[in-house]
């Protein structure tokens, strides 16, 4: 008796989450094109890469917003069991509240492992494919990049600074570079700085205009000019101006490498990676949380019926997003810590569920 019970709600839960998905996902597929049909046709993109664009898209789209569908599945199927009586049924015959959440829990452990092996090996390729479009034919590509004050130790003894990067003509404004010798790194080697410094594309070499070069000596400093200079260095573009989304398109190994790189680098993007990493292992706790807002919000028969509990469910819904960016925000643009911003909308929505679900038991 237990047993099909069980099986009964967890196929609900899979299928009616599933079904959530398939309703909206096309929904914000035409949406999508309705705003950026214009530009598309403007640019003359191939149908090939709007195809590809498209299923990126889905993937991204589908993450991004997946504890909303969920919550609001749960939702909806509950409130059905619940104006069916079929809730007050299962505890009739005995079942205890906390007995009768099994198969919402088992449901919850599967969807969140759906969502790690998204979040952890395919979004980020979808994340690349879906931000490469935008930037490449949608956006100015300015926008993807850190422009202003740039300060990064590119290896354990240089560091480089630019006040300024222009990303179309491809050039930064009063660079600097330090190189540092010694067993700690604690001498300056030399210092080279220039008005501006200029990426080639055609050579991979850059460009220094009105550069002088200051190198440390035991004995006296050596000291050089010029106008303009065509020169190498070990660091790329990359370095000068990061590409803001980078974190969002590299694999959990691949993205706890690169934060441990950016740390040593002093990187100013910095916070906005760790957003990204601490959100990769927040999303599937979420799963539960919501599960369990969902059951306590909508397993009592309201005299509104089901319009009641989805309007609730909506709005604690749109609550937790609002929070969920704002707090991310905070932690990219503040000095609040990135751990605790992206967890603080667990932190309260899982007290929330405690109150619920004690309210609900009785």
């Amino acid at each position: 008796m237990i047993k099909i019970i069980d099986w009964y709600i967890l196929k609900r839960y899979i299928f009616t989450f599933f079904i959530m998905l398939l309703m909206f996902i096309p929904i914000g597929i035409v949406i999508d094109v309705a705003e950026k049909i214009n530009k598309i046709l403007q640019n003359d993109v191939p149908f090939i890469e709007v195809a590809m664009y498209y299923g990126h898209f889905t993937i991204y789209f589908a993450n991004m917003l997946f504890p909303i569908f969920l919550f609001l599945s749960v939702i909806w199927f509950t409130s059905k069991l619940a104006n069916n009586t079929e809730i007050i049924a299962i505890l009739s015959s005995g079942i205890s509240f906390s007995r009768f959440l099994r198969p919402y829990f088992v449901g919850a452990t599967l969807v969140s492992l759906f969502a790690i092996v998204m979040g952890f090996f395919l979004v980020p390729k979808a994340s690349k494919g879906f931000n490469d479009f935008r930037y490449q034919y949608l956006k100015n590509d300015a926008e993807v990049r850190k422009t202003g004050n740039v300060f990064s130790q590119i290896k354990d003894d240089e560091i480089i600074f630019v006040t300024h990067f222009n990303v179309k003509t491809k050039t930064a404004i009063n660079f600097s570079l330090e190189k540092f010798k010694g067993d700690n790194h604690e001498k300056l080697d030399y210092k080279l700085t220039a008005e501006s410094i200029t990426f080639n594309d055609k050579d991979s070499t850059y460009t220094l205009q009105n550069f002088k070069k200051r190198t440390v000596t035991d004995f006296e400093d050596r000291l050089e000019s010029g106008v303009k200079k065509d020169t190498v260095f070990d660091f790329d573009l990359d370095d000068l101006t990061p590409v803001v989304y980078v974190a969002e398109t590299l694999t959990v190994g691949e993205l706890k490498r690169f934060i441990k790189k950016e740390k040593e680098r002093g990187s100013p993007n910095l916070n906005i990676y760790l957003v990204v990493w601490y959100k990769k292992f927040s999303l599937p706790v979420t799963a539960f949380i919501l599960t369990i807002i969902a059951v306590a919000v909508s397993s009592m028969k309201r005299r509104g019926g089901m319009g009641m509990n989805l309007a609730i469910g909506i709005g604690l819904a749109f609550t937790y997003v609002f929070f969920d960016k704002i707090f991310g925000t905070l932690a990219e643009k503040s000095s609040i810590p990135p751990l605790l911003a992206v967890w603080f909308p667990n932190i309260l929505f899982g007290i929330l569920a405690i109150y619920l679900l004690r309210h609900a038991k009785r």
